[in-house]
């Protein structure tokens, strides 16, 4: 069995998607990330960067005591291995598949992420974000372009096989409107994103935890001001001298 520690976020999501796909057995352990149970002393043993997803094998192949693998394209490769499934082992194909996951976890995620946070600013309140917003809104624009042209010259993202690399990429796709991006400028793009998103498994991967989302704008003010000072602007952690 695999536990996955897990909150409805685009991270966690293309795990689930995985899994789903697999059709291997999992439990979902929530984490919620706006009371701020990513910083358990619990979780942060299991991963020191106090984010999700970690996922934790209770059955690893070594036969071993549990395994705990944190970082979304990390768990990606090890679930994928284990089950032999969507994860190519011929070298030139596994690399085509270990690059656009890695083009994902650099660029896609994190550069999505801070469109989203910089076009959610209150700008009446947190001053004129005008050039962080047009600066990651047109990066996401150029990162849509390159899974466009990418999926011009091929059905999937590491060729012809739907594998992990697909997985990975497809759930911080889902907000291209929020984004400020027209999905009608993409239209390679946009064939790809139907396929998957009429995909069973992808369905189902994507509604893992609809039950346990919160939609922030219908908190009281002090609780939104609080989650903020929780999860933004954080630095380094002293270490914990035992």
């Amino acid at each position: 069995m695999i536990d996955l520690h897990y909150w409805p976020t685009p991270n966690g999501k293309k795990v689930t998607i995985l899994l789903e796909e697999c059709g291997l057995p999992y439990k979902i352990v929530p984490v919620n990330i706006g009371r701020g149970d990513q910083f358990s002393d619990a979780f942060l043993e299991m991963n020191p960067n106090h984010r999700m997803p970690v996922m934790v094998d209770h059955a690893p192949k070594d036969g071993g005591k549990p395994l705990v693998v944190f970082e979304s394209g990390a768990i990606m490769m090890y679930i994928a291995e284990k089950a032999g499934k969507f994860y190519p082992q011929d070298v030139r194909t596994r690399y085509d598949v270990n690059q656009w996951l890695i083009w994902q976890m650099a660029n896609q995620g994190p550069k999505s992420g801070e469109c989203g946070h910089f076009r959610r600013v209150d700008q009446a309140k947190d001053g004129d974000q005008t050039y962080a917003i047009r600066r990651f809104t047109d990066e996401v624009n150029r990162l849509y372009g390159v899974l466009n042209n990418r999926l011009y010259k091929h059905p999937y993202l590491a060729g012809d096989q739907y594998t992990i690399a697909d997985m990975i990429c497809y759930p911080w796709t889902i907000n291209w409107k929020f984004q400020g991006q027209d999905i009608e400028e993409f239209p390679y793009f946009k064939r790809w994103f139907e396929e998957l998103g009429a995909r069973p498994a992808v369905q189902k991967g994507m509604a893992v935890g609809a039950d346990l989302s919160v939609d922030n704008a219908k908190l009281p003010p002090e609780e939104q001001a609080r989650r903020a000072k929780l999860l933004y602007n954080q630095r380094a952690r002293p270490v914990k001298v035992a």
